[in-house]
């Protein structure tokens, strides 16, 4: 489904963000992209979104991501933004979630009610009606999560999906993670998330790729998180 090939970017001759990276991501995966900060993750992600242009090959669904593919790759990514405030700006939730989906030709009376059935998969159809300024952290996420999938994305792209919420909204967030059926990369510093929503973690250091395996073996590794200015995850300290 994605494909790094040599991949390299630099935003100053000087310093190199990326550097050779390689890597693939089957269908239907779950990746946990981690590192501390500075370790090259947004930048990665932006070159995916062809928000970047490196040096290398991306690649999504086989399609090079180059300019004149940019449309119909950024079809199949759906990005939720650390921030819902980014995300979420029209006045209410389902027209949001309806945006999207009207301006890529959809009757609105077709739009709302496909938004009704992912609010009621998500179980926040009481979001439906209210202002985005009302609603919680916790709450704003959820919704936002909401505009992406009515979008149908084959590839979810997740940043750090549960910063700021408190304990109840991040286990809902996570729950609602682990239901959806699509390719996943999720960037977090809550290693204790990354356990349980994904089977897979890369760790990138210095924009290198420094382990790429099993999530609960890497995550164990006190020696390798530590080395490149991480923690265990709570579970296992």
């Amino acid at each position: 489904m994605i494909s790094f090939s040599d991949v390299s970017f630099s935003y100053e001759k000087s310093r190199s963000i990326l550097e050779h990276i390689s890597f693939k991501i089957d269908e239907g995966e779950a990746v946990g992209l981690i590192g501390a900060n500075g370790a090259g993750k947004s930048t990665l992600m932006k070159i995916l979104l062809g928000l970047l242009k490196a040096e290398g090959t991306v690649t999504v669904g086989g399609k090079k991501v180059c300019e004149k593919n940019l449309k119909e790759i950024r079809k199949t990514l759906g990005f939720v933004f650390q921030n819902s405030d980014n995300q979420m700006f029209m006045p209410t939730v389902v027209e949001d979630i309806t945006f999207g989906l009207v301006n890529y030709g959809m009757r609105k009376d077709e739009a709302e009610v496909k938004a009704d059935k992912i609010l009621e998969n998500l179980n926040i159809k009481d979001l439906k009606s209210r202002h985005n300024h009302t609603l919680s952290g916790g709450e704003k996420r959820m919704a936002a999560i909401a505009t992406v999938l009515a979008m149908e994305p084959k590839v979810l792209l997740m940043d750090e999906p549960t910063s700021t919420l408190d304990p109840y909204n991040r286990r809902q967030v996570i729950n609602i993670v682990n239901a959806l059926p699509q390719t996943k990369i999720i960037t977090s510093h809550d290693l204790d998330m990354i356990l349980d929503t994904c089977s897979r973690v890369i760790l990138l250091s210095d924009g290198k790729i420094v382990a790429d395996g099993p999530a609960e073996q890497i995550l164990k590794d006190q020696e390798l998180l530590e080395a490149h200015r991480m923690e265990l995850p709570f579970r296992f300290q």
